[in-house]
């Protein structure tokens, strides 16, 4: 069993830079679950599954095609771990976001089993 590292962390925020979803989904367990930052539910959206967690990777640089994950520092404990990060982005109609977050993860197989996301929320920025 392989296990989940900083390192591994690292790779994954990699992933994100590069909006590379297949490596993205290496990382991810077969019965993955990734929560969103909003929604209508206390936990954001839940997107349950490979194929449904893919897609709302993807929408990600659908919504912000510049996005980037910066300053990432990663924490590895035992089956858990956590990422913080500043998320960057120019949206479809130029509006900028900028804001400071943090993934807490689940691990289970050495993959990452659950991928829940806090953003601060803060207002999106004008265009420039």
């Amino acid at each position: 069993m392989t296990t989940v590292t900083t390192a591994t962390l690292e790779a994954f925020s990699d992933a994100w830079n590069r909006h590379d979803l297949p490596a993205l989904m290496s990382f991810m367990h077969a019965d993955c679950v990734f929560e969103t930052a909003a929604g209508n539910d206390a936990w954001g959206t839940r997107h349950t599954g490979h194929e449904a967690v893919a897609k709302a990777f993807a929408a990600a640089w659908t919504n912000f095609p510049d996005a980037q994950w910066r300053n990432g520092k990663h924490m590895v404990m035992g089956d858990r771990g956590m990422s913080e990060w500043t998320f960057t982005g120019t949206a479809l109609d130029g509006q900028r976001s900028e804001s400071d977050g943090v993934d807490l993860f689940t691990f289970k197989d050495g993959k990452i089993l659950v991928k829940n996301v806090f953003r601060k929320a803060r207002p999106l920025l004008p265009a420039e």
